[in-house]
């Protein structure tokens, strides 16, 4: 009977605190942030759709228009025309992330896990310096004073590993070369490298590489093991953006290179393959007519290719979220 006569009493006072929990009132503050938030995100979608718009309505007259009037008014067929230049922007990135992704994962470890805190700081500046310098600088430094000092280099390589493809040819008399322009690409992209690896390095659980180190396990081991997992997403993530920094590089690469309209897969001669970006930043001052709208679809393309990078990225990284340490 006590039992029974328990239950309705408790059943009544989960009813009635039920009944007094009041909604919390609105605040006019909570409402502006997420309007504007709301609004920010829309924002972004709608500048990007107007992009595209843009330049697809610019580029049709160069993709409809038959190649013979693109001989006498433009660059040529535009297919024949743009796949060397988006043949120079992917290999010139890929070179420069080659260069770039070990070096700048070994900076944010010594940065992170190695370095002394009076080191660390100091040098994490310097890095995120490096961010803040035009690309026309890095142009400069690379056409004036890096190609030069490296032209020896260059060119031992091209007599004792010529018979590795990319280092053969004849090799260039002035070092500016696609090897030069991607090491100097390399040298630009570092800094997102390493400062986004720093910071997902940072966030690796402490508890983890404890425990490592507790059962035995050297640092490198504890890295490998507790550090690497856990930030593989983010790793990918600072890889593509790098890799989205790389294609769009204009002004260095125009400095460097004497692009021309071939594919050519050795890095050491003088011929080399130009980029979609610094062909547009080169030419356009000077196109009319067809020009203008063949420059663009080239425009167009590139596009392409970044929107297809960062969306095998997203790919990438939702695909290795559910093995990483940050879920």
């Amino acid at each position: 009977m006590s039992h029974s006569s328990s239950s309705p009493s408790t059943t009544e006072r989960q009813e009635s605190s039920e009944n007094s929990l009041v909604p919390a009132k609105k605040r006019i503050g909570d409402s502006v942030f997420k309007g504007l938030s709301t609004g920010s995100g829309v924002l972004i979608l709608v500048v990007l759709a107007l992009v595209a718009l843009f330049l697809i309505m610019q580029a049709l007259p160069a993709l409809t228009t038959s190649p013979d009037l693109l001989m006498q008014q433009g660059y040529g067929p535009f297919w024949s025309w743009v796949i060397p230049i988006a043949f120079g922007t992917v290999y010139s990135s890929f070179l420069a992330l080659l260069f770039a992704v070990p070096v700048g994962m070994g900076i944010a470890l010594f940065i992170s896990h190695y370095a002394p805190r009076q080191l660390a700081q100091p040098l994490g500046y310097v890095i995120d310096l490096l961010a803040a310098v035009p690309s026309v600088v890095f142009g400069l430094w690379g056409a004036n004073a890096f190609a030069p000092s490296v032209n020896t280099a260059w060119i031992w390589l091209n007599r004792n590993m010529g018979w590795f493809p990319p280092f053969g040819g004849q090799a260039s008399g002035t070092g500016r070369t696609m090897l030069t322009a991607s090491l100097v690409l390399a040298v630009m992209i570092l800094p997102i490298i390493t400062s986004l690896c720093r910071e997902v390095f940072l966030q690796a659980p402490k508890l983890h590489e404890e425990a490592a180190l507790a059962l035995g396990a050297t640092r490198w081991e504890m890295i490998r093991m507790s550090v690497l997992p856990f930030a593989r997403a983010g790793i990918i993530s600072a890889v593509m953006l790098a890799l989205g920094r790389a294609l769009g590089e204009t002004m260095a690469v125009a400095m460097i290179l004497s692009g021309a309209n071939v594919i050519n897969w050795q890095v050491l001669t003088g011929t080399n393959s130009n980029t979609i970006a610094a062909t547009i930043a080169l030419n356009f001052p000077e196109a009319f007519g067809l020009r203008v709208n063949q420059l663009i679809a080239g425009g167009l393309v590139l596009f392409v290719i970044t929107l297809a990078v960062n969306m095998l990225a997203r790919w990438v990284v939702s695909r290795r979220a559910a093995f990483s340490g940050a879920n």
